[in-house]
């Protein structure tokens, strides 16, 4: 693929995450709580707190889609930390089959938008020896 159409894409992308992570998250959980919501019943202060993180890394996103090259760490800093967190949540979901919808909703959200990123971002090209 050529620079130019993996940059497109990424934009595209970029735009699309940010705006499922600043709008989205919300009206899924209503939607698919057991793919989406982790302390079901009643109000959940750790789906506030992680509706807030993701609403604001989304609005960053949006930003970043923008110039994907000058947020290159973001955008790094979104694959790793979506690894991670998707990682850890599979490990739980798996520990405890109360949760194992998660599986497929937002452990699978979290590790495809990781490889959609990481596959669309460009890589400086290494100086030669």
């Amino acid at each position: 693929m050529a620079e130019s159409d993996r940059i497109k894409y990424l934009r595209i992308t970029l735009l699309l995450v940010g705006l499922t992570f600043t709008f989205g998250i919300w009206p899924l959980g209503i939607v698919w709580p057991s793919g989406w919501v982790w302390h079901e019943g009643g109000r959940s202060e750790y789906l506030e707190m992680i509706l807030g993180i993701y609403a604001t890394l989304g609005v960053f996103l949006m930003i970043a889609s923008r110039d994907p090259m000058a947020h290159r760490s973001l955008i790094w800093f979104t694959v790793w930390s979506s690894i991670v967190h998707g990682g850890i949540m599979g490990i739980q979901s798996l520990a405890n089959p109360m949760h194992m919808g998660h599986l497929y909703g937002d452990v699978s959200a979290l590790i495809a938008v990781a490889a959609v990123l990481a596959i669309l971002t460009p890589r400086p090209a290494l100086a030669a020896s």
